[in-house]
């Protein structure tokens, strides 16, 4: 039979004796042909499901069985293909293409069938993956944006986590170079040092923690479906070190039956300084229809550099190359279990550090000696998923290896050079098994328990080139056993409850190295430290949250969230210290009208305070070198915003901002002479203000290409880069610019993107080096960049 026929056909199901369609029913479908299993749904429901599109009917579906109601069953037959339901009332639906954002919202399902190209369409719940439910956005209490990747160009993935904070108005970072900042969500913000504290922002690729006590390993985004962002504390469901929040990276999974790929190529000129390039390629293979397949996927950056050092007589110093690949296989045995197994490998080489002296000139300093810097980073994991019905259950388990060395000038005022040399080890072992029920409107409930092996150690060397002697390092080693369970009930109409709770259990430990006969160091200090870091510890973390929809069109929700960092060892003035807990408790509420860029108007927005007790910082001692020690107590307020118009179909235009009031309201007492004349003391690293605005254009023509135009603007506040008249140096203030645009014409699409339109020199972060907090040293934005690039599907 011609297809056109077969899907006018489906089109025209059965139309039976009415019955409610939200009714659960035993449902079994096989898996096979959407039209054939729509056909067999509407037999076993008494409901008419159609479709005029005859492609869907041919796509290929797994199974379902359970006791559903109808549009369960729809959901879980088109996971992962492309298409969705409309429901058009009580007995009748009709299947239709989705747009793009919403196939990669459930990302993580099984992707049986080729992705649909994007078409514009009713909007349609996304859903938060990062709740570890299938809770859709409109039943989500809390404050998630989602990053849609498939308006990603070659400069987007070749950018790494750059481009997310271009995209995401709450997310800030350090500059120190890519693959050793440090992320901040909010203004959850210690310091701009790197030393043994573990990160305010959690980071995760799927279901698998990427860092602990680390920095940003800054991946390249290629092939990834979707990036989810959740603001504030996330300690019921991500634990230790998600204070200001997390971001998971969704990538794309194996598709099971199609051979595919894409290779993408790009030049890059940047203005006063070198040229740069990219090259990434990703392959897909079906190894066993329908069962087994491979996806992998290779890439090497390098951002040409734009810092003259006028002492060593070399220009463009700071270029930055990178190198990685990911591969992951899954295996899908039946329509109940998955099993996925991957691994990634990414090194970061800077040629030389990122900052600049504004007193030498513009881009321009004067350093005895290159300060290079390589970041090694590694993971495996294996995820297994099985389903009952609307029980699923999830374990997760693997190991990260993170190796960070790094150089800095430590010459003081008339003294011969000094270097010195820091190296991070990290090695990460981790494993989460949690069982969960989904039902309808978000409802549902999990319970899982993890356990977490974290061992870091830092060692370091201070001397002249050549000549290096050892400082004293700290070796701190954390496991975690931990419980968490969390459910939403409804005990009236549209009202939602959600409670939640963790209890973790913590052994830490803490030791120094490289133990020298330094003057005033104390050996009874060191053993009084490392007793104090031996230690066992329990902690509960709560979690509550209420949610309406009573208003139509409309969400309401209001929210409370703890979250916590355990302590550990650093060493202060040749003394090897103790630094504490700190711990995190955030009350929000929101609202969220639309969804964006499919609705008129969406909006967005959330006011939160913030109350921190006991704030890990990573500061500097006396001598230059990075230490960490608690600061004292804090409070923040935020209030952001979301609009976004659409008042065309393909135009539509965003603009988000962000305002953070912050003080340490508690100084330690170590820091109340600092608060000299009255002066109060803001949290380090926090804008005051940031904001984002951006228009966004895309058309299918004539002859079926498609062209895509973009502007953006995005202004980032001031701030201080850390505590007090010392670290007070000012950095932020600027505004940041970009355009882009691609055509695509079948499988090629051809692209240019221009960043920092303006040219400017904003002051990004106001650190060189940690040995000179005095001099004018700044890191500048990357002047003006013009890229071009083509990529190609197959």
């Amino acid at each position: 039979m011609p297809r056109g026929i077969k899907g006018l056909c489906i089109a025209a199901l059965i139309a039976a004796a009415p019955a409610e369609a939200a009714e659960r029913q035993e449902i079994s479908i096989a898996p096979g042909r959407l039209g054939d299993a729509i056909i067999a749904l509407g037999k076993a429901t008494d409901s008419s499901i159609g479709t005029s599109d005859p492609w869907l009917a041919d796509l290929s579906v797994r199974g379902v069985k359970g006791r559903l109601s109808v549009g369960q069953a729809l959901s879980r037959l088109l996971s992962g293909t492309g298409a969705k339901a409309e429901r058009i009332d009580d007995t009748n639906w009709r299947i239709v293409r989705a747009p793009r954002a919403r196939a990669i919202a459930r990302a993580p399902a099984a992707q049986n069938a080729p992705a649909l190209p994007a078409e514009e369409g009713p909007g349609e719940d996304i859903i938060v993956t990062a709740s570890k439910r299938e809770v859709p956005i409109g039943q989500f209490a809390g404050t998630v944006e989602i990053v849609d990747t498939s308006a990603f160009g070659g400069a987007d993935a070749a950018g790494g986590t750059s481009a997310l904070i271009a995209r995401v108005a709450s997310l800030s970072s350090t500059y120190a170079g890519a693959g050793r900042n440090k992320l901040f969500i909010r203004a959850i913000a210690d310091s701009g040092f790197a030393g043994p504290t573990q990160a305010t922002t959690g980071q995760y690729l799927g279901d698998m923690r990427l860092n602990y006590a680390a920095p940003d390993p800054d991946l390249r985004l290629y092939d990834m479906a979707a990036v989810e962002v959740l603001e504030g504390p996330q300690g019921t469901l991500y634990g230790a070190g998600s204070l200001g929040g997390i971001i998971r990276l969704v990538p794309n999974a194996p598709n099971l039956t199609d051979f595919g790929g894409q290779v993408g190529a790009g030049l890059s000129l940047t203005q006063h300084g070198a040229a740069g390039g990219d090259v990434s390629g990703t392959l897909n293979i079906p190894l066993v229809a329908g069962k087994l397949g491979l996806r992998a996927v290779g890439y090497a950056n390098t951002d040409g550099g734009y810092i003259d050092d006028v002492l060593r007589n070399k220009n463009d110093v700071n270029r930055t190359n990178v190198e990685g690949g990911r591969v992951a296989l899954r295996f899908a045995p039946d329509d109940d279990w998955t099993i996925d197994l991957s691994g990634l490998y990414q090194r970061i080489e800077g040629d030389d550090a990122q900052y600049a002296s504004k007193s030498i000139g513009r881009l321009k300093r004067e350093s005895p000696f290159a300060q290079n810097y390589a970041s090694n980073y590694s993971l495996a994991n294996a995820r297994i998923e099985k389903r009952w019905d609307d029980i699923s259950f999830v374990s997760t388990t693997g190991i990260v290896r993170h190796r960070l060395a790094e150089r800095y000038d430590a010459t003081q005022d008339n003294r011969p050079p000094e270097l010195y040399f820091q190296r991070n080890r990290t090695e990460l072992f981790s494993t989460e098994n949690r069982l969960s029920r989904d039902l309808h409107d978000g409802l549902g409930w999990l319970i899982g328990v993890s356990y977490l092996n974290n061992r870091s150690s830092i060692t370091r060397t201070l001397g002249p080139p050549g000549l290096p002697t050892p400082s004293t390092g700290v070796r701190n080693r954390l496991s975690e056993w931990t419980g968490f369970a969390e459910a939403s009930v409804q005990p009236v109409e549209a009202l939602v409850m959600t409670l939640g709770g963790r209890v973790t259990s913590s052994r830490l430990s803490g030791s120094a190295t490289d133990l020298a006969p330094e003057p005033l160091f104390s050996f009874a200090d060191v053993a009084m430290a490392e007793a104090q870091a031996n230690r066992r510890e329990t902690i509960f973390l709560p979690s509550a949250s209420l949610l309406t929809n009573a208003i139509p069109g409309m969400t309401l929700f209001i929210r409370y969230q703890q979250g916590f960092r355990p302590g550990g060892l650093a060493v202060d003035d040749y003394h090897v210290t103790r630094f504490r807990n700190d711990r995190i408790a955030t009350l929000e509420a929101g609202l969220r009208h639309g969804t964006p860029g499919y609705d008129r108007i969406a909006l967005a927005a959330s006011v939160a305070y913030t109350d921190w007790n006991n704030i890990q910082a990573d500061l500097t001692d006396r001598r230059g070198l990075p230490t960490t020690t608690n600061i004292g107590d804090g409070r923040i307020y935020t209030v952001e915003g979301r609009v976004v118009l659409t008042p065309a179909t393909g135009f539509s235009i965003d603009a988000s901002m962000i305002y953070n009031g912050s003080l340490l309201s508690q100084p330690a007492s170590y820091l109340r002479t600092l608060s000299y004349e009255g002066r109060s003391l803001s949290l380090p690293n926090v804008a005051n203000l940031g904001g984002r605005l951006s228009a966004n254009y895309r058309a299918m023509l004539n002859n079926g290409d498609v062209l895509s135009l973009s502007g953006s603007a995005r202004y980032v506040g001031k701030s201080r880069l850390g505590v007090g008249p010392i670290f007070g140096r000012e950095q932020g203030d600027y505004v940041d610019t970009s355009l882009s645009g691609n055509w695509t014409r079948g499988p090629v699409r051809f692209s240019i993107d221009v960043t920092n339109l303006l040219d400017l020199s904003g002051n990004r972060f106001a650190l060189g080096t940690p040995f000179d907090l005095e001099s004018d040293e700044y890191t500048p934005m990357r002047p003006r960049t013009v890229r071009a690039g083509v990529e190609f599907r197959f």
